[in-house]
Parts: structure tokens; C-alpha cells; sequence
């Protein structure tokens, strides 16, 4: 039995008390990923509860949040959540809080997913970060960029994307940008990817021009069945 590689994420990873130094903290050298570690007290599993998780996602407006009845408990997170979203839309972000059942899978390419479940990096054309904190359910999680590759250089893919790419006006690099297949990646053998922890908040690097650092690789998890998460993101 193959051992498990010792994860070099960690040289990535810079960890902050306070929300105003996760705000301040800049991405810099091979550092692409902010965390706040900490411990957040109260029952978020009744939030969830209180929702109506009919659909597979369900966003969770403060409006609703605010009116929720709820226990002591349940109030004390729901403080958390609120002062959370609160200090990140009066920090410039957009947040969203999120009760996840499951994520769309990718079917269209089954050899080649391109959903949140697959390691990968986030883009945009302007500077920015991706900020997530999962409060209830399983947590995502993030892997050194040194140890995985780039799937659309691995052959038995490239290969594969090549047969399926018809269109000769369009350039091969093209037709991999436009179906997101270049922000895609996949370990290297006997790696342990960071598993983020419940009540941690992360700022996660994404690839734009003028990125002083590579972005931070990451996946949603597999959701524990039954069990949605509880999730917010911007």
C-alpha cells in the first residue's frame, strides 16, 4: 500500500486572528491562500432546518435569515453568519450564503468533469479573491499547486479534447479556455490534499492578469449524504 505524500500546502498558507488583518493580509510570493482558524459557537444544523432545501441549492437571503425562529443556540449562529456577511459587504464583497445539498456533476465530457467537485482554479479578467467560510457539513479543499498537473497537459486527456475539438477556425487553446478545461487539474500520485475545517473563513488567490501569485487550486466536497452544508461564498 502506497503511502500518502506530506502535503506542502502549508508553505501557502498564511494564517490570520482578525478579520481586519484577513482583509489586509496581501496574496504575495507562493502565498495564495488567507485562513482565519477559529471556532464558531451555536447550532447551524437548526438554520438549516429552518430552510426549505427542496432544491439541490438554496440561497439563504438575510432578510429570511433574520426572521428564522430559532433557539438560543440557533440565534447564536445566526449572529455569527450575519456579523460574517456584514464585515465582507462593508469590505467591497459580494457574499452569498448557500444551503447545499449537491452541486450540479458535470455529464456533457464524463472523462474530463468541469464541476466544482474537480480541483480547480478560479478566473477572472479583474483582481479579486474567492472568500468561503462552511459553517455546517463538509468543509472544501485546497491542494499546493507543486503537486498537482494541469489535466490538459496530461496526454490521455489532451488527446482526448483534441478529438473532440472539430471547429477548424478556432485554435485548439481556444476551444480549452472557452470550456474551461484549462482551470482544471488533477493530483499527483500519493498526495494529501488540506481539508478546510468547519467555522474557518478562507481567501483563496484566482487567476487574473495581474496576479502577483498563482491561484489557490480547490474542490467542493462530496457532500455527507443527508447532511447539507452551509455555506458562504463571494
Amino acid at each position: 500500500m502506497s503511502k500518502e505524500k506530506p502535503t506542502t500546502i502549508e508553505q501557502q498558507i498564511q494564517y490570520v486572528k482578525n478579520f481586519e488583518d484577513f482583509f489586509k493580509t496581501p496574496f504575495k510570493g507562493k502565498i495564495n491562500a488567507i485562513g482565519w482558524q477559529r471556532t464558531l459557537e451555536g447550532d447551524f444544523q437548526e438554520i438549516i432546518d429552518k430552510v426549505d432545501s427542496s432544491e439541490s441549492i438554496v440561497e439563504l437571503k438575510l432578510s429570511v435569515l433574520k426572521n428564522l425562529k430559532l433557539s438560543k443556540k440557533g440565534d447564536l449562529a445566526r449572529k455569527h453568519l450575519i456579523s460574517d456577511f456584514i464585515f465582507l459587504e462593508n469590505n467591497g464583497a459580494d457574499p452569498i450564503i448557500n444551503v447545499i445539498k449537491e452541486y450540479d456533476r458535470d455529464d456533457v465530457f464524463p472523462f474530463f468533469p468541469t464541476d466544482v467537485y474537480s480541483f480547480h482554479v478560479d478566473r477572472s479578467p479583474i483582481p479579486g479573491a474567492t472568500i468561503l467560510c462552511t459553517y455546517y457539513g463538509a468543509a472544501s479543499e485546497i491542494v499546493a499547486n507543486e503537486d498537482v498537473q494541469q489535466k490538459i497537459n496530461i496526454p490521455k486527456y489532451r488527446e482526448a479534447l483534441k478529438e473532440l475539438h472539430t471547429d477548424e477556425n478556432q485554435a485548439f487553446e481556444i476551444f480549452l479556455e472557452e470550456n474551461f478545461f484549462d482551470l482544471h487539474y488533477e493530483m499527483k500520485k500519493n498526495v494529501q490534499p488540506k481539508k478546510l475545517q468547519v467555522g474557518e473563513l478562507w481567501k483563496l488567490a484566482i487567476d487574473h492578469p495581474n496576479s502577483p501569485t498563482l491561484p489557490s487550486i480547490h474542490r467542493a466536497p462530496k457532500e455527507n449524504k443527508g447532511q447539507p452544508r452551509l455555506l458562504l461564498i463571494c
